[in-house]
């Protein structure tokens, strides 16, 4: 913590009988810079600064910038951020482990100390991605499906129990616990952090996650964001993440949520808003009297789906309400204390009456206005309104269906034949951090479901239903309020603490409904209370997936479709014939509110959070590898030795231009990080499932990729295999293949991959709009490249997407404004050369794009180069940002 302190803003700051070490933000005012009107979310930026002001990454300049901040300048003053802590999941972090324990191995090869590749951030990863839905429907789900868990990943958690001992500053939540950004939320977060210290530092909680969710915490006042592995693991390595200074956006709310209103509409609203509004790159912050009446719960819920909305961050000031809710979760009190004085000492506490800050531009929303809503069937910005449902889904369907089914088909469940139709739902799962950290939206769910029992209403019964918590809190407290009996009664039994269906873990269909779906040609759906619900990503046999409020989840599972008017028609009949409608069984405000009230019990947070790093008995029982070095085995389908270091020189080679290349994939806009990154569940047919069949695994081991994200030759092959991605190289043709040239055979885009790099040939991709839109999924971008993809060229990125490219060493370049591939007439069977890549690193950043075409035919244009910032070069150069980090430390 050694600061130039060049504005004397070191001081310190007594709480109770306990003095800290700080840096005012106050010093900045004396010495005239207008701290006092930034916005909450810069200011936590501003005093991080000022800790690592050194002269070199943090320069006085650097400061003075940010506190000089102009509202509505275009962003282009770098700074370097250096978070408290990092946080994981399994799915990111075991990759990452993989890639520090690799980075050991060549740290001897080059001469250095192995020791020095540990983390300098405390790193807190949390098991939570890896139980799938196999069981469901039953009193034993969670226990069949948390044993299946640990057996199919007993090398992946003995493979993280051994990170936990090797590497300091690395903590292990164990499995079934909880999803990350509940645990993080409920427990891990700090909202001022201490040093260690003798007379300790205090200053900001701050955080970057593996997990685009990260930002669910915001809603506690905690800054943090999601950032993809490769980000994740340098930050671990004390690199800064770098960036401009941010526009942000402030969102006024105002007035309370109406009457049938939840957590889950406002947010679908907001994200909706704020789509339109643009805020790809900004901050956005949350203000108003509105958010005086919001629960924590609330408010994370809207941080929590800022990707979703294309925001780095969404904002709440710490205040009185953080305060009470960190004392209802259990923090100590002199953490509580400590947060309070702080926030006040700094100007980060939101005091009513306070002035408000300047922003970049501004949104408002009366609560009130919020009316119930879903989201889909492939974005989740796509709101719509729940009186508009049956009338948007029938506009929908056509663009869904495929092939020429007759679009219903015959299906036998609990003895009795039905017939499903396109619009059946077939997963109904109460699932995800965005809403199962909500109490008032779960128990809205359980009091539905009581009410819909005592009319004699059942779930159908070719629906797959599921209840996955974020926490065993909730569990805690949907039996305290007795609604547990109710959901289970509608079949929604607990299939484990974990994210399931929302990442694809959602499991096979029953083959009943299997069947019926492929010889129908069915259009079928799922409905869930998640925050993600693109193409292919819930269940490979699913076509259309729907947003939505845990209670609306249990509605539609009684329905079983979704052409239905829920304000019009009925959910079913009770045991006399009479119709029931959703009007009369939906709970009203005042007994969720009461419900909350007596169930919601402070002693639960403390007893299921009381010994969370222990696990239980198979957890402890792991067998636990010894060593600074890992043993890899070489027959493990699980675990591999990262290839990024085989042979790295010490000094990077000068960089070069791309020549001869040809394009594996020519894409349309909205191609997320789901369809390039591997996810979900590995077909037996496909390059992947090949490679495992000849090691000797069965298909019903295969487990998902996201299980299997520490072994990089099943990845690389089931990058760009998402059944619905379409590649216009193969028009007509859904899946990942691609024709490889000259010759015009199609073939797996793995298997293409693997001539062309034999012959030495590097290869592009050519993208549309929001390229890489979706979660912050680091294999998005190592898989590329280890398919030999040298650069993309696409009309735009999302952020975190096109930041891991740079990390991998590959070149985002991006279309002139009003130029496409289509336009340019390039079709992709080209020959292209990308020069002047070199020049563009510190001079303008436009390189020369030739592509000659079959004829002979040559087509020149300019594209913008998407390395954004000094240290990205930096980067760029030494081939990705790990081997930037290795060979600093070597």
């Amino acid at each position: 913590m050694t600061s130039a302190n060049s504005f004397d803003s070191r001081g310190a700051l007594r709480v109770g009988d306990r003095d800290y070490e700080i840096h005012r933000l106050s010093a900045l005012e004396k010495a005239g810079l207008p701290v006092g009107r930034l916005p909450y979310a810069l200011k936590i930026l501003l005093e991080n600064l000022l800790r690592f002001e050194d002269g070199l990454a943090v320069r006085r300049e650097d400061v003075e910038a940010l506190a000089r901040w102009e509202p509505k300048a275009a962003p282009s003053h770098e700074i370097a951020f250096m978070p408290s802590r990092v946080l994981l999941q399994d799915f990111t972090g075991v990759p990452a482990v993989v890639d520090l324990a690799a980075m050991r191995d060549a740290m001897r090869r080059l001469g250095g100390d192995p020791r020095k590749i540990n983390p300098l951030l405390p790193a807190e990863l949390v098991i939570d991605h890896s139980v799938q839905v196999d069981a469901f429907g039953l009193p034993t789900a969670f226990q069949t499906n948390a044993d299946l868990e640990f057996e199919r990943n007993r090398e992946r958690y003995a493979f993280l129990r051994w990170g936990q001992r090797a590497f300091r500053n690395f903590k292990v939540v164990p499995p079934d616990t909880g999803i990350v950004h509940q645990v993080n939320l409920e427990y891990l977060a700090r909202v001022v952090f201490t040093s260690d210290d003798a007379r300790p530092w205090a200053y900001p909680d701050t955080l970057v996650g593996t997990d685009s969710h990260t930002t669910m915490v915001n809603g506690l006042g905690v800054l943090g964001w999601g950032v993809g592995g490769i980000e994740a693991e340098a930050a671990m390595l004390g690199q800064p993440t770098t960036m401009l200074i941010p526009q942000v956006v402030g969102f006024r709310l105002t007035g309370e949520l109406a009457e049938g209103a939840t957590a889950t509409d406002l947010v679908l609203t907001v994200t909706e808003m704020l789509r339109k509004k643009g805020v790809v790159g900004k901050f956005v912050e949350f203000f108003g009297p509105g958010v005086s009446r919001m629960r924590t719960a609330d408010r994370a819920t809207i941080g929590n789906m800022a990707p979703e909305y294309g925001a780095t961050c969404g904002i709440f000031p710490v205040d009185d309400e953080t305060l009470r809710y960190l004392r209802f979760t259990g923090r100590p009190e002199w953490r509580v204390a400590l947060v309070e004085a702080y926030a006040k000492e700094q100007g980060l506490f939101l005091a009513p009456g306070a002035p408000e800050p300047a922003y970049s531009d501004t949104l408002e929303l009366d609560l009130g206005s919020v009316e119930p809503s879903i989201a889909g069937p492939r974005r989740p910005q796509d709101r719509i309104g729940l009186r508009r449902a049956k009338e948007a889904w029938a506009a929908a369907l056509p663009a869904l269906v495929q092939g020429k089914g007759a679009g219903e088909a015959q299906v036998r469940a609990d003895g009795d034949a039905y017939t499903l139709k396109h619009g059946a739902v077939v997963i109904a799962a109460i699932t995800s951090c965005t809403n199962t950290s909500n109490p008032s939206v779960m128990v809205a769910a359980g009091l539905l479901a009581r009410k819909a029992v005592e009319r004699g209403l059942k779930t159908q019964p070719w629906v797959k239903t599921s209840l996955a918590p974020g926490s065993k809190v909730v569990s805690d407290y949907l039996a305290q309020a007795g609604l547990t009996p109710y959901l289970e009664q509608l079949r929604f039994h607990l299939v484990g603490y974990g994210c399931t269906t929302c990442i694809g873990n959602s499991g096979p269909l029953p083959e009943p409904v299997s069947a019926a779906i492929r010889d129908g040609g069915l259009v079928a759906l799922s409905v869930l209370s998640g925050n993600r619900n693109f193409e292919g990503r819930i269940q490979s046999e699913v076509r259309g997936n729907f947003l939505m409020s845990p209670p609306l989840v249990v509605a539609y599972a009684l329905a079983g479709r979704m052409d239905i008017d829920l304000a019009t028609e009925p959910l079913g009949h009770d045991p006399r014939g009479r119709p029931v409608f959703l009007r009369e069984i939906w709970p009203s405000a005042g007994e969720v509110a009461e419900t909350v009230e007596r169930a919601l019990r402070a002693e639960s947070f403390a007893r299921e959070y009381g010994a969370v790093f222990d696990g239980d008995e198979r957890w402890k029982g792991l067998p636990v590898p010894e060593g600074e070095l890992y043993a890899w085995d070489d027959a493990s389908a699980y675990i591999r030795r990262a290839p990024y270091f085989d042979a790295m020189p010490r000094v990077p080679a000068p960089v070069g231009d791309i020549t001869g290349a040809r394009v594996l994939a020519v894409l349309a806009d909205s191609v997320t990080t789901d369809h390039i990154s591997p996810a979900g569940s590995i077909r037996k047919d496909g390059p992947a499932g090949r490679y495992l069949v000849e090691r000797g695994v069965q298909p019903k081991d295969f487990n998902s990729y996201g299980s299997r994200r520490g072994n990089h030759e099943v990845m690389v092959r089931g990058t760009f295999a998402n059944v619905r991605i379409k590649n216009r190289l193969v028009p007509g043709v859904e899946g990942g293949v691609t024709r490889h040239l000259p010759d015009g055979t199609q073939l797996s885009i793995y298997d293409a991959s693997v001539k062309y790099q034999a012959d030495g040939v590097p290869l592009l991709v050519l993208a549309g709009k929001e390229y890489g839109a979706g979660s912050s999924r680091d294999w998005a971008a190592k898989g590329p490249r280890l398919l030999g993809v040298r650069a993309v060229i696409a009309e735009g990125y999302e952020r975190i997407h096109r930041s891991n490219l740079v990390g991998m060493g590959l070149l985002p370049l991006q279309f002139r404004p009003g130029e496409t591939a289509e336009s340019l007439g390039l079709t992709g069977e080209e020959t292209y050369e990308v020069t002047g890549v070199a020049a563009a690193l510190s001079g303008p950043k436009e390189v020369t794009v030739r592509a000659k075409a079959t004829d002979g035919t040559v087509r020149e244009f300019r594209a913008t180069v998407r390395i954004d910032t000094p240290k990205e070069a930096e980067y760029y150069r030494h081939g990705g940002i790990l081997e930037y980090v290795l060979r600093q430390l070597a």
